[in-house]
């Protein structure tokens, strides 16, 4: 399968997915990205190895020029969720959105990410080839984009939804570029 093309001066690319993974859905059903522009490893299992993850998000996203796209997989998801709700609005202002792919159907109770019952700051979207009342409430409660019923098979589904969901952060991005301009009195 060919694999998702993205401008390339457009995001920069923050991937975070469980070590245990041996190939994470975006990588084994899309081929994307090949490379990001960062990629953190996920590992969870103290609060301590939680909080070195994060900063090594957080450099990850303030050092880069771009807006940034986070590529999240298992249960990295939740862990993108809980730092996104609870990072300095400097830090997430960066992120242009996010692409959630079969987060674990853990529970957001779970110590390590507790955070308020909120929206995620930036648009998002939850892509599993699976449908599952605890994955639907965890997009539900992120504020995330999440398709069910998508015909074909689920390698389809899950491009269909990811190209889908960059061509909506694609446009978020050019109109809120666009309204920064015009407020800045540039010329379009």
């Amino acid at each position: 399968m060919a694999s998702l093309a993205l401008p390339a001066d457009l995001f920069a690319i923050v991937t975070t997915s469980d070590r245990s993974q041996k190939s994470p859905l975006w990588k084994s059903l899309l081929d994307w990205p090949r490379s990001g522009d960062s990629h953190i490893d996920y590992a969870a299992d103290t609060l301590a190895r939680r909080n070195i993850w994060a900063a090594r998000l957080d450099q990850a996203v303030l050092r880069s020029e771009k807006p940034v796209l986070l590529v999240a997989s298992g249960e990295s998801c939740l862990a993108t969720a809980w730092w996104a709700r609870l990072s300095p609005a400097s830090y997430v202002s960066k992120v242009a959105g996010a692409l959630l792919f079969a987060p674990t159907p853990g529970d957001e109770a779970d110590s390590r990410f507790a955070s308020p019952r909120a929206a995620l700051p930036f648009p998002s979207a939850v892509i599993d080839h699976a449908s599952h009342d605890r994955i639907e409430a965890l997009a539900q409660g992120w504020g995330s984009a999440f398709e069910k019923d998508w015909e074909g098979p689920a390698e389809a589904r899950a491009w269909h939804q990811a190209q889908a969901m960059l061509m909506r952060m694609t446009a978020s991005l050019v109109e809120r570029r666009m309204r920064a301009a015009d407020a800045l009195g540039i010329p379009g």
